[in-house]
């Protein structure tokens, strides 16, 4: 089952540090099957707010999601973002093939009090 990094960052002021980690954060992922899905996109807030930027990168499990976050190339370069850009980061996995949101309702509605 597929996996998701999901970040949301706050807008930082362009440093050669984080310049730096965008050039290299592909070769840590890469490995693991990891890729882009959202970068550097705009996004339109329905609801709420939602300061900042949001980044995911899809991976084809959480193991590997997982791996990739604990790694020696990934743990070598996060301080180059962390120093300078608040935010929070997720890793998630994704639903199965032929998942049913109604099946998640109708579970709902029978932990419900009579």
């Amino acid at each position: 089952m597929s996996a998701y990094a999901i970040a949301h960052l706050q807008a930082a002021a362009p440093r050669g540090d984080i310049a730096e980690y965008i050039e290299r954060i592909t070769d840590t992922f890469a490995p693991y099957g990891g890729r882009f899905l959202v970068h550097g996109a705009q996004h339109e807030v329905k609801e709420g707010s939602w300061p900042g930027h949001v980044v995911v990168i899809g991976f084809p499990s959480l193991a590997r999601a997982q791996t990739w976050w604990g790694s020696d190339a990934y743990q070598e370069i996060a301080p180059l973002r962390s120093r300078h850009i608040e935010g929070d980061i997720i890793l998630v996995p994704g639903v199965a093939d032929g998942y049913d949101a109604s099946a998640t309702a109708r579970s709902m509605r029978d932990s419900l009090p009579a």
